[in-house]
């Protein structure tokens, strides 16, 4: 476990809103659906990833709405649809958000017994399980246009790309990394979750943003229980409600900061 250390109707990636008025330093938050549409991210015997963090995004959102109306939430996808990882941080960076949660569900190739959360930032990787997330998720480039273009020549399937991409250091860092470690314990705390603590490596989805970024892999769609857990109602429930606790405690701190 590591250590402790509003709002317009919802919007997709289609342009800006004028800042609400109200107090506080953490005014808006892009919520990023990972996946969607021809890309379904990790997929269970039953499941998607991009449909089942669509579910959780929306229930987060919901909540930050009814619970924070001062917050501006904006959806990087409010329907399985694809969008490519380069848009998902420039929604961010257009809307000028405070902060930036890319929700996802992981996978284990190896073995189906592997359970549990973990939230990543921007970094370099200090274990190849971290280099595998990270590829995992940056490999959907491949389904976009001109992707080598877009990032520079990034290649997906080069551990040496990732590294060189991970020493990006990100303005932000720690913040992120506050972010993360209220997640973890959240989920710890509220949802009971068996936590694999607060990562590093480097993803694309997260390159180019500019405002404190967090990856949340809320469990492994190849585990077969967790799988049930994620696509259930009352799993989906818990996960957003221990979101919404760590962004409730992430924002008290940023707002009361002299």
């Amino acid at each position: 476990m590591p250590q402790q250390v509003q709002q317009p109707a919802h919007r997709d990636s289609s342009g800006t809103d004028e800042m609400p008025e109200g107090p506080g330093r953490l005014r808006t938050v892009v919520l990023d659906a990972g996946h969607g549409g021809k890309d379904p991210g990790c997929v269970g015997r039953t499941s998607r990833e991009s449909r089942i963090v669509l579910k959780i995004a929306l229930k987060v959102g919901q909540r930050i709405k009814q619970e924070m109306p001062g917050v501006r939430v904006i959806y990087t996808r409010s329907t399985d649809k694809f969008i490519e990882l380069s848009e998902r941080s420039n929604i961010a960076n257009r809307n000028k958000a405070d902060l930036f949660i890319s929700i996802h569900c992981n996978a284990s190739p190896s073995s189906s017994r592997v359970y549990g959360t973990e939230t990543y930032t921007m970094g370099l990787h200090k274990t190849n399980g971290n280099l595998d997330v990270a590829k995992r998720e940056n490999a959907v480039i491949k389904k976009e246009e001109n992707y080598q273009e877009t990032y520079k020549g990034f290649d997906p399937d080069s551990p040496l790309a990732h590294i060189m991409l991970a020493n990006y250091q990100h303005a932000f860092m720690n913040s992120s990394i506050d972010f993360a470690q209220k997640v973890e314990y959240c989920f710890k705390k509220y949802a009971d979750r068996s936590s694999r603590g607060v990562k590093q490596a480097g993803f694309l989805v997260l390159w180019r943003t500019t405002m404190p970024s967090v990856l949340i892999e809320t469990g492994y769609l190849t585990n077969p229980n967790e799988e049930r857990y994620l696509a259930s109602e009352a799993g989906q429930d818990e996960i957003s409600a221990s979101i919404v606790q760590a962004f409730k405690a992430y924002k008290h701190e940023v707002d009361t900061v002299d």
